[in-house]
């Protein structure tokens, strides 16, 4: 019964706290349609220039992967 005492106090916060039912209950998180008029440029630049860079650097580190599997094997 020492446990119940203790939780006294908050069984009136307890007991408003349930959900919201009925067509007048709205969702916290909702979708927004994105912005198709006012793009955010600086994300459209910073997404395009890290995939140009990655893409510089992946192929850059495949030549020289190649060339030093080449040299290994005394294929060149």
């Amino acid at each position: 019964m020492a446990p119940f005492v203790l939780l006294r106090p908050f069984s009136k916060l307890l007991a408003l706290a349930r959900y919201p039912s009925g067509p007048s209950a709205r969702s916290k998180f909702y979708v927004r349609e994105p912005p198709h008029n006012n793009p955010d440029w600086l994300k459209v630049g910073l997404t395009l220039g890290t995939t140009v860079f990655l893409w510089v650097y992946l192929i850059n580190q495949h030549n020289e992967d190649v060339l030093e599997y080449k040299r290994r094997n005394g294929l060149k």
